[in-house]
């Protein structure tokens, strides 16, 4: 969940942040009534790298987007953004996109140093979902969005698409039974989405989708999620600290010691974009 960040902050939106903090309250009280535990230190943690993921969020966007329009210059045509038939291409396109840079985010080290922040929540809840990393940039994660700009799409519109993309899995983090009929098979749902974040190994590396689940099931890397429920196991595979920079940083501070160990720079190479350990 990490490019372009800074196109919808939610608390520049005051509707939409009075809804998301009624969505939190709602679900609060849902997880209470039935037993289920909340752990409001977690939530405080989620809340703490959300701050200072928004304090870094002007410069990650604007080194994406800086790179995004310099591609641009390169493209040999450039479709009209006032054309509804641009969106609906470049929805599907930017959906495309996201989903090899988020399955390259769990498959890659080098990215997976960023993205683990996303999963080290021990519990599948709303704050969950602002738990995003720090070093978007240094992931390079936004490399997998360059070829949308090259093949003409507008960047302003490709950061638009992104930013929706990142609002809408903003519900998808509950364990909540919602459930979505018919459209389960075309769309990422919270039962989609649990499955994605379990870290039983029964479903780790699956269901990569933003608001689309086509392309894991086109490419096969789609799990049907158990029912609401069946409880599952969430977080890391091997936890991490608790606290805000252990959570914000822990990636990093595991995965540089192993390049430096290795003997060589092939050899570096090979663990940055290796698998992670």
């Amino acid at each position: 969940m990490e490019p372009f960040h800074a196109v919808m902050p939610i608390w520049r939106h005051p509707p939409v942040l009075g809804l998301a903090l009624l969505l939190v309250l709602g679900e609060y009280v849902w997880r209470r009534q039935r037993g289920r535990s909340y752990d409001l230190k977690a939530a405080g943690v989620s809340l703490g790298i959300a701050v200072g993921q928004s304090l870094l969020r002007p410069l990650n966007a604007a080194l994406t987007f800086a790179a995004l329009a310099f591609m641009a210059r390169f493209a040999p045509w450039h479709l009209p953004l006032n054309d509804w038939r641009t969106w609906a291409v470049g929805f599907v396109a930017v959906e495309l996109a996201y989903y090899w840079f988020h399955r390259l985010s769990h498959t890659v080290a080098w990215m997976w140093a960023t993205h683990s922040v996303h999963h080290s929540a021990r519990e599948m809840v709303l704050p969950a979902a602002i738990r995003l990393g720090w070093t978007e940039s240094l992931s390079l994660g936004w490399l997998c969005f360059l070829p949308l700009a090259l093949l003409g799409f507008p960047p302003v519109m490709i950061a638009v698409l992104l930013g929706a993309n990142l609002l809408y899995q903003f519900v998808l983090h509950t364990e909540a039974p919602v459930s979505f009929g018919p459209l389960e098979g075309v769309l990422n749902t919270p039962r989609h989405h649990r499955a994605h974040h379990s870290s039983e190994s029964a479903y780790l590396d699956c269901n990569f989708g933003g608001v689309l689940i086509v392309f894991d099931r086109l490419f096969g890397t789609f799990r049907p999620g158990p029912d609401p429920a069946t409880p599952l196991a969430y977080g890391l595979v091997h936890p991490r600290g608790t606290g805000v920079l252990a959570v914000a940083l822990g990636g990093w501070g595991e995965l540089l010691p192993r390049i430096a160990a290795a003997r060589g720079w092939q050899a570096k190479v090979r663990v940055a974009l290796g698998r992670p350990a």
